[in-house]
């Protein structure tokens, strides 16, 4: 194809009276348990929903984005960049309401939603993508989703995929990551700033005509940042793109990028023109900018009443609030050129029909040929798409291995121990109820296993709808994708399972009945997993939908006609044996086994001694379904009467399976494409309710409905309360010598000769440190700079202790002397992802982190003084009693570092303290840690990004570069001059006079994706004199610690408090998560009451027959399934906590695992014990138990079973990374335990599995229960269950059964006929209990062996935590062995 068959176009973007609407308030009450169950809320609850609160997010925005022009957007966090780059970008869906006219040349809104929307993109601030996906995956999946039909030189689709890719992974210097996992908390991936260069390529490989990027620079050097922007710059002029950039820190040399620049202050357009001229209007206004700070910055702090600076003869003249800047702009004359400028573009591209169908004509030839209509937003085709995410979801199944395999291997265990305990059944009539319990299990097994997708499906989500809005594939395409590449996975699984377990357990030998199993198998596997995919499709939260599963899974396995045959069932629930494809399925497989099974008589009537001449005419068999005087039974007839079945509705039932499946598949595609409201973060800023709060309450009543101007915290901002910046944190961050509990007096912490290797793919390894030295003195404020991917991060790590997997070589010192055995205590190490319990406030944490990492013997009224004054350094007054899940980026960095601070630490590391802070909140933050430094504190912390103002804050800078090689350690000098002369005289560039030293030093080293240098500046730093001198320094360090004391820790033990006060603090944290999850609460509360409603209805008031009494053994049995929902449930929240330690409160030596361990199972108990008690109610007496039974039965339900599984359920998570393998883990153990209890396979027939029915616990808490519950009953027997049986001549029918009567026991209901004696098998329960070796006398011993499993599993959820998380194995393989010349330790 030639260019001149490629209709180019262009996109162009038009606002004007531009309001957007969000709903609720700007901050909220936490709700709690306590709170949703509160009536008076209900009311509340109920008016909210109809006449819900609004506020204005956005307001009088105006403007036109030409194609070819670039446009910033600046404001602090919370002023509404992010939702304005939304609007912009089309995506309006998240908000109440979008006002005002938008065009988009020619088309609106909704043109381009429906028919273009992929070329409107936006990049958000956040990086999600698939962890198990390569690097050259994710972007090469981007780029074919969005490749075009219309190519140049007839180059191939995939040819075209792989330039476009190849030129992404050069741009963006990520070759060398190409087939490394992206990655995320839990899985090893690609560095932080490697992973936003991946989301910029994306982006980029979608090809965009009008583009989005919201905080993109984030986590990028400043080099990198500005190689970035310079090819948007490159690519905007080339091909005439709009693109629309915000960034909250921006150098000179990257503003001026920029074409037009949009001021933004608290939801109002404070500035809206070109970028050249806008420092000069805000000059004019009366504002002054500080000395050498950048044109963003300066634009940025006008509208931070804290840190801005008006010219003293303009003071009472210039404007304050956002209102009065709007009006003043407004009035101004770039308002009016920018209004000219508007109605320009509105003349030349707006409301012309030829420029609208043109363009569309473009689109629609960059469609593929075979795209239906080719009307829709999408490039590819329907079957191109599917075969595009087919591809992926491949790749993503092939890095995640662990979860397939356990998956796998659980089916092929499982089916070979059930297939071994109904090994090899006999053609007799005592396999009759084996056989179909084999069914039954095959049948509901997957089911189970399915559930166990629930949290991925949830984690997969927000990328899925990312993706959606792209326009790079359909909702329903991914899980079309997910179930087509799941049914060979399936089909293979199925066909082992059942091979293995058919033939094992004996099932009818013969080809036909055996595919006809394995077919059924298969199809209801399939129709289980689109089940429960359309469950998750249609919850917003794992929690209800884990419970939603749990109840309706119930349902099906209840009306499968095995635990409750059809006769049986009460009539005003068998209609949902209609609706339960599950029911269809096992009929057609018991009548497929039963239809040629012609059993022998296992128990003929009478038989014994004295009946041993008694000839067949005179005998029955004790079984439904006989025949007087035959000693043999029909499989098929069999059925029919015990169950309800016939053989004529296998194929039909058939094809209604099929069309069940096909139905569920279609209701998954259609909720999955239908449901794409995103499900993100809080809006507002919550606070916990007490009496600080109250005043706040009152006034979100009294506030009118729109009256704050506040973005969506997930968004970057949080709420209107202002936050002490720029000059007043100079003042506020100060602390008073005289005040007591001052940071305690820092130490002089060194390093040398530093290197760390880890190895790679291959066996090869890779030296991410080599040779580094330094120190950091108290009082001094030492910066760790480079760019992405030269180590900064993993020197902090290693110097702090925290390194991952690898071996670090050198020294490090504290005072010249070995490190102390509690130096990790010591230190506070602040990590760049701000990891927190989020349900917390401010407070707590803060407390929490004082009351356990200060010695227990301070006063607690002194920690919490020393607490509240942590909060005032750290700004956070105002959010003292706030939410921090709900906090904004600012405010939950000062989060951060005050839980450090609270610990009273010598040295403070930080990791990125000002990434995705806005210019004026990363000047705070750096000032605050300027003041910690000024009263004695040791500082080291890594950063960006920083200004020039900001940069000349820090008193010592170590710079590397890629490969983790000093470039430089020592003094910055006044204004950076020590470290610009040092470069200068090494033969770099002069720096300019209004260059940022910053940026500088990292252009002349060379720092960027592409950049390079031609000097070799490590070596350069090796023979420089302050090299030398740096060594001379660490000499003196070390001899002059020689002549101290040897360092004593500060600790008499490894923890500053006991294990008793670590549980005590523990609890009450714990417990105040668990209240502050209403959802979680109430979907554990709503699990066992609807499990309950449902059991105790389906059994209603059963009959004393003997099917009856059967009926109510299932009853007890199903019960025990309760664990299954609620145990995924809590191992969600147990995973999370371990999660918290294990990345931060683990190194900082707060607590024991032990203590987290048992918090955690201490806390969760009590809920499952209320959840077990509502069950108990609601159930025991609608299914019809005696209650003077109650108490025993009470005690060993109520009490000890929510102990039971809730210490087994947290021992399987123990042992798994995520709550996926977790659930996979219970799944095969809970079905392991519950096929050995003599349920679905009676004792006697266990054969050499008896052994496990001893020590199954499932045993003993079912022999206890029915035991208790269903012994010493009378048993009067249905007529459909006595045995026909002809007596002699002459004989009447207690003659002729009394002899056996008295030996087997039962009774006969017509004694005195002669003929047709209808004998009953059974006389009380007991003797039907006692042939499944359950007994009514062995109930307490057996309340005392259930109570020892359960002690079993408290213990071996602290077995397994140590082996599995704690051990010196598990730490040397997830964490760094140190190697030094004088030792060696872990």
């Amino acid at each position: 194809m030639d260019l001149s068959d490629i209709k180019r176009r262009e996109l162009g973007v038009l606002f004007e009276d531009l309001r957007v609407v969000g709903l609720g308030a700007s901050a909220a009450i936490q709700p709690t348990f306590g709170s949703v169950l509160n009536p008076s809320n209900w009311l509340s609850g109920i008016r909210d929903l109809r006449h819900p609160a609004t506020r204005d997010i956005l307001s009088g925005f105006e403007g036109v984005v030409r194609p070819g022009e670039m446009l910033l957007v600046l404001g602090r966090p919370g002023a509404g960049c992010s939702t304005f780059l939304r609007t912009l970008a089309n995506q309006r869906a998240d908000y109440h309401a979008v006002q005002g006219q938008v065009h988009y040349d020619s088309l609106s809104p909704a043109d381009v939603w429906g028919h273009c929307r992929g070329d409107v993109q936006y990049c958000p601030e956040n990086d999600d993508h698939f962890p198990t996906l390569t690097v050259e995956q994710t972007l090469a999946f981007a780029a074919l989703t969005r490749t075009s039909h219309t190519r140049l030189d007839s180059m191939s689709r995939e040819k075209s995929v792989q330039v476009m890719t190849d030129v992404l992974k050069s741009v963006f210097g990520l070759r060398h990551v190409k087939d490394t996992l992206v990655g995320d908390a839990s899985i090893r991936g690609v560095s932080g700033g490697e992973k936003k260069r991946v989301s910029l390529g994306e982006t980029l490989a979608t090809r965009g005509l009008l583009n989005c990027w919201d905080n993109s620079t984030r986590g990028l050097d400043s080099s990198t940042a500005l190689e970035f922007i310079r090819a948007l710059r490159t690519i905007t002029n080339i091909t005439r793109l709009t693109t629309i950039v915000s960034i909250y820190q921006a150098g000179e040399p990257l503003y001026e990028l920029f074409d037009k620049v949009c001021i933004i202050y608290e939801g109002r357009m404070a500035y809206f023109g070109p970028a050249n001229r806008a420092r000069q209007y805000f000059i004019d206004m009366g504002y002054e900018p500080a000395h050498r700070q950048t044109t963003a910055d300066f634009l940025v702090s006008v509208t931070d009443p804290h840190g801005r600076t008006a010219h003293p003869a303009k003071v009472l003249r210039v404007p304050r609030t956002a209102m009065e800047f709007a009006a003043r702009f407004r009035e101004s004359s770039i308002s009016l050129e920018n209004r000219a400028d508007m109605e320009a573009y509105r003349a030349e591209c707006v409301g012309r029909p030829d420029r609208a169908r043109a363009y569309l004509d473009s689109v629609c030839d960059e469609h593929a040929a075979s795209h239906a209509g080719k009307g829709g937003p999408y490039v590819l085709s329907f079957a191109m798409q599917i075969r595009a995410v087919m591809r992926r979801r491949r790749q993503i199944m092939r890095g995640a291995l662990t979860a397939m395999a356990i998956e796998i291997g659980s089916f092929i265990i499982l089916s070979m121990i059930v297939g071994t305990i109904y090994l090899r059944m006999q053609p007799s009539t005592s396999t009759f109820f084996s056989r179909a319990a084999v069914i039954f299990f095959a049948y509901i097994w997957s089911g189970l296993s399915t559930m166990a997708e629930i949290p991925t499906l949830f984690a997969q989500r927000s990328i899925v709808l990312r993706h959606y809005k792209a326009a790079m594939y359909h909702p329903f395409v991914e899980a079309l994708a997910l179930t087509l590449v799941d049914i060979p996975i399936t089909f293979v699984t199925m066909t082992v399972f059942t091979l293995i377990l058919y033939f094992l357990a004996g099932l009818q030998e013969s080809a036909h009945q055996f595919f006809i199993f394995m077919l059924f198998v298969f199809v209801m596997t399939i129709t289980l997993k689109a089940f429960f995919r359309t469950i998750t499709a249609s919850f917003s939260d794992p929690a209800p939908a884990t419970a939603a599963a749990g109840v309706l899974m119930l349902f099906l396995v209840l009306y499968t006609g095995f635990p409750i045959p059809v006769p049986y069932m009460i009539r005003a629930l068998s209609w949902i044996t209609y609706i339960n494809p599950l029911k269809y399925g096992f009929e057609a497989l018991m009548v497929n086994e039963f239809s040629t099974l012609e059993a022998s008589c296992e128990t003929l009537v009478p038989s014994g001694p004295g009946y041993e001449s008694v000839s067949i005419a005179n005998q029955g068999c004790a079984v439904v379904g006989s025949v007087a005087g035959s000693a043999t039974v029909s499989g098929i007839r069999y059925v029919e009467l015990a169950y309800g079945f016939t053989y004529k509705h296998l194929w039909p039932n058939f094809g209604v399976l099929c069309a069940f499946c096909i139905f569920f598949i279609a209701l998954l595609l259609l909720i999955t494409e239908a449901n794409t409201g995103s499900s993100e973060e809080t809006s507002v800023v919550m606070f916990q309710k007490n009496q600080k709060t109250l005043a706040l309450e009152d006034a979100l009543r009294a506030a009118p409905a729109g009256s704050s101007d506040v973005e969506k915290a997930s968004m970057g901002g949080s709420t209107t309360v202002s936050t002490p910046t720029g000059s007043e944190m100079k003042e506020k961050a100060r602390m008073p010598d005289d005040v007591p509990g001052s940071p305690i007096a820092g130490n002089v912490f060194s390093w040398q000769q530093l290197s760390y290797t880890v190895s790679v793919s291959g066996g090869n390894y890779r030296q991410l440190l080599d040779d580094v030295s330094g120190y950091v003195a108290p009082g001094k404020l030492t910066a760790l700079m480079g760019e992405s991917g030269a180590g900064k991060t993993t020197l902090l790590n290693v110097l702090a202790d925290r390194a991952g997997a690898g071996v670090v070589s050198g020294e490090r010192f504290m005072n010249g002397q070995m490190l102390p055995a509690d130096f990790q205590a010591q230190t506070g190490y602040c990590q760049q992802m701000d990891t927190h319990v989020k349900s917390a406030t401010v407070r707590e944490a803060l407390l929490f982190s004082a009351k356990l990492r200060q010695p227990q013997s301070v006063p607690l009224a002194e920690k919490e003084a020393y607490v509240d004054k942590c909060l005032q350094m750290c700004g956070l007054e105002a959010y003292a009693d706030a939410i921090i899940g709900t906090l904004g980026c600012e405010q939950l960095k000062r989060t951060t570092v005050g839980v450090e601070l609270a610990a009273k630490p010598s040295l403070i590391f930080l990791d990125e303290p000002t990434s995705g802070l806005d210019s004026q909140s990363a000047w705070a933050i750096v000032n605050f840690l300027r003041s910690l430094a000024d009263h004695g504190q040791s500082i080291v912390c890594t950063i960006h990004q920083p200004s020039a103002e900001l940069f000349e804050v820090f008193d010592k800078l170590l710079l590397l570069r890629k490969g983790g090689q000093t470039v430089y350690f020592g003094d910055m000098g006044a204004q950076a001059s020590t470290v610009i002369n040092y470069f200068e005289r090494h033969g770099a560039r002069p720096c300019g006079e209004l260059e940022n030293p910053a940026e500088y030093m990292l252009d002349v080293v060379g720092a960027g994706a592409t950049a390079t240098s031609t000097a070799d500046w490590s070596g350069l730093w090796k023979k420089s004199r302050e090299a030398e001198n740096l060594q001379h320094d660490l000499e003196m360090i070390r001899v002059h610690g020689r002549s101290q004391p040897p360092n004593k820790p500060t600790r008499s033990s490894e923890f500053a408090a006991s294990w008793g006060y670590q549980l005590a603090t523990l609890l009450e944290r714990d417990h105040l998560t668990l209240w502050r999850d209403p959802v979680y609460l109430i979907a554990k509360m709503a699990v066992n009451i609807l499990c309950a409603l449902i059991i105790g209805f389906t059994y209603w008031k059963q009959k004393n027959t003997i099917q009856g009494t059967q009926n109510q053994l299932f009853s007890i049995y199903i019960s025990t399934f309760l664990a299954a929902p609620v145990v995924e449930q809590l191992q969600v929240p147990f995973l999370d906590m371990r999660s918290i330690y294990e990345i931060r409160e683990r190194h900082s030596r707060m607590y024991r695992w032990s203590a987290l361990i048992t918090s955690q199972l201490l806390v969760e108990i009590p809920w499952n014990i209320f959840g077990s008690t509502l069950f108990f109610v609601c159930w025991y007496w609608t299914a019809g138990f005696p209650t003077h039974r109650a108490p025993f039965t009470f005690l060993l339900f109520a009490i000890v079973y929510p102990l039971y599984y809730t210490s087994f359920g947290q021992a399987c998570a123990a042992m798994a990374p995520n709550a996926e393998i977790a659930a996979l883990i219970f799944n095969a153990l809970f079905g392991i335990i519950i096929v050995f209890d003599g349920v679905l396979q009676p004792f006697r027939e266990l054969g050499k599995w008896t052994w496990m029915n001893r020590i199954s616990p499932s045993t003993y808490f079912v022999e206890g229960f029915l035991g208790q519950a269903v012994g010493k009953s009378v048993i009067n027997c249905a007529s459909v269950e006595f045995v026909k049986v002809n007596p002699p001549s002459g004989e009447t029918c207690m003659q002729y059964l009394g002899d056996f009567i008295n030996l087997n026991g039962g009774y006969v209901q017509n004694p005195n006929a002669t003929d047709s004696c209808d004998y009953c098998q059974y006389r009380t329960t007991d003797e039907f209990l006692g042939s499944r070796n359950v007994f009514y006398s062995n109930h307490w011993r057996n309340l005392g062996i259930f109570c020892i499993f359960t002690i079993f599993n408290v213990v071996a959820i602290y077995a397994i935590t140590y082996f599995f998380r704690n051990t010196p194995t598990y730490i040397q393989s997830h964490f760094v062995i140190y190697q030094t010349d004088s030792q060696k330790l872990l």
